[in-house]
């Protein structure tokens, strides 16, 4: 069975840093894309960063030149540098990736449980 495990949120004061990482582990043959989301209270989900299997990367404009969404395949793991954090990054980040599991497992997308980033002074 795939799991996504997140680890690296807390609290941190406006203008500070925080890196998220996120492991994969269980029966995996493929990742393709990896990708954080976050939803802040009483909003929805939202896209924040992807990278694809060979390194193309994506950012909401809300994050452009403050966050860095890299990867390390022989872990299985995605990181989120987030630099110059703002009240607005509050939010319970996600991990997320697209899986071909090994054996007879069906590709498919898997997410995390979830870690709160929260910025604040």
């Amino acid at each position: 069975q795939v799991q996504l495990v997140e680890s690296g949120g807390g609290l941190v004061q406006p203008g500070g840093s925080l890196r998220l990482s996120c492991a994969a582990s269980g029966s995996i043959f493929i990742i393709y894309t990896m990708a954080w989301y976050r939803q802040a209270p009483g909003k929805q989900r939202e896209l924040v960063a992807l990278i694809t299997g060979d390194g193309s990367t994506n950012y909401a404009d809300s994050v452009k030149g403050r966050f860095t969404i890299s990867r390390d395949n022989a872990k299985n793991t995605v990181y989120l540098q987030m630099n110059s954090l703002k009240p607005e990054d509050t939010a319970v980040y996600y991990c997320n990736a697209n899986i071909l599991p090994g054996g007879e497992g069906r590709r498919g997308t898997y997410w995390g449980q979830g870690t709160q980033v929260t910025v604040s002074s």
